[in-house]
């Protein structure tokens, strides 16, 4: 797999595991945990060598599987992790990025990870109580102490990035992008563009919409985030369909399973676009990693690009508990 630069010139593979879906979110988690180390390890053998977790996955749990399974590959690889919700009793009830909590968090995930240095660390949410310029300070100084390596955030706005940027150089934004979840267009990837920072897509296959195995006849097991997506409510899966058949389309006729549609059209957005599916499975590893060989002529991605425009996406991608997180 060739590699792709962030911001700061953080090199990593052009497409990265995101490592969320092997502790929660997607129904219920896998009772053997050897069987996601070797996951994990599988995707290095692949040639991906950029990992996703986070404190709050979980909680804590998949800091720790990351961290056990990376453990004998830690000089080949890239581990981000994440700052900034509040964990109460095992339970997210807010944000909290304040300074002493961002350190309390860094401390914690590298003995989780187990290792002595965070290689990309970003802000989970943005803290409307907590100035952005506070928190990219704090950051700093983590970098500066040799326990961060690199600053990123995640959903924030244009304007928060550019006033992080101007504290702490941000060498990555993730925020959710794909071909059914568009929002970073207008604003968000001029910015990053303009102030050379990366972009690293989580939910690059529509919570699994864009590979095509999702359809009306598909039942989410109890705890499965997509229960409490609006995207998948019976009503607007059932309209969405007609976006990801001209995926299927474009995919059968070039030979591609519809999810390495789904992520070479990403990687063809811009160079410094690195895009996280999640898996728990070493098939899917496997083809994921092989979208980087999938090449769009300038018509196929042209007419991908105006799908949403033409066809339209019925159902927001959070409910509104969730998108009051967002930051815009």
């Amino acid at each position: 797999m060739h590699t792709r630069t962030l911001g700061q010139g953080l090199e990593v593979s052009a497409v990265g595991l995101g490592a969320m879906g092997m502790s929660q979110s997607y129904g219920p988690n896998p009772g053997d945990r050897d069987a996601m180390i070797a996951v994990l390890r599988a995707a290095a053998d692949h040639g991906v060598n950029f990992f996703d977790t986070a404190e709050v996955y979980g909680p804590y749990v998949n800091e720790e599987l990351v961290g056990e399974a990376l453990e004998p590959l830690r000089d080949e690889v890239v581990i981000a992790t994440k700052f900034g919700w509040d964990i109460r009793d095992g339970q997210m009830v807010g944000v909290d990025s304040r300074p002493e909590q961002i350190r309390r968090v860094a401390d914690a995930s590298l003995r989780r990870l187990r290792t002595d240095v965070i290689d990309l660390f970003y802000q989970h949410r943005v803290d409307p109580r907590v100035p952005i310029e506070d928190v990219a300070g704090t950051v700093g100084e983590l970098i500066a102490e040799g326990k961060v390596r690199h600053f990123g955030l995640s959903e924030a706005s244009a304007a928060t990035i550019r006033a992080a940027h101007a504290v702490q150089p941000v060498t990555a934004l993730q925020s959710e992008y794909s071909l059914w979840t568009r929002d970073p267009e207008a604003e968000v990837l001029p910015t990053l563009a303009d102030l050379g920072i990366g972009f690293v897509p989580f939910s690059p296959l529509g919570k699994g919409f864009l590979t095509g195995t999702v359809d009306t006849s598909t039942t989410f097991a109890e705890g499965d985030i997509r229960t409490r997506v609006p995207r998948f409510e019976a009503g607007n899966l059932d309209a969405n369909q007609a976006l990801v058949a001209q995926v299927k389309t474009l995919a059968a006729a070039k030979g591609a399973a519809p999810g390495q549609i789904a992520l070479a059209w990403l990687l063809a957005q811009r160079p410094w676009i690195v895009p996280i599916p999640g898996t728990r499975r070493t098939e899917r590893i496997r083809e994921n990693a092989a979208s980087t060989a999938v090449a769009l002529s300038a018509d196929e991605k042209a007419d991908l690009d105006a799908l949403v425009e033409r066809i339209g996406v019925r159902g927001d991608r959070y409910n509104p508990e969730h998108m009051s997180y967002v930051n815009r």
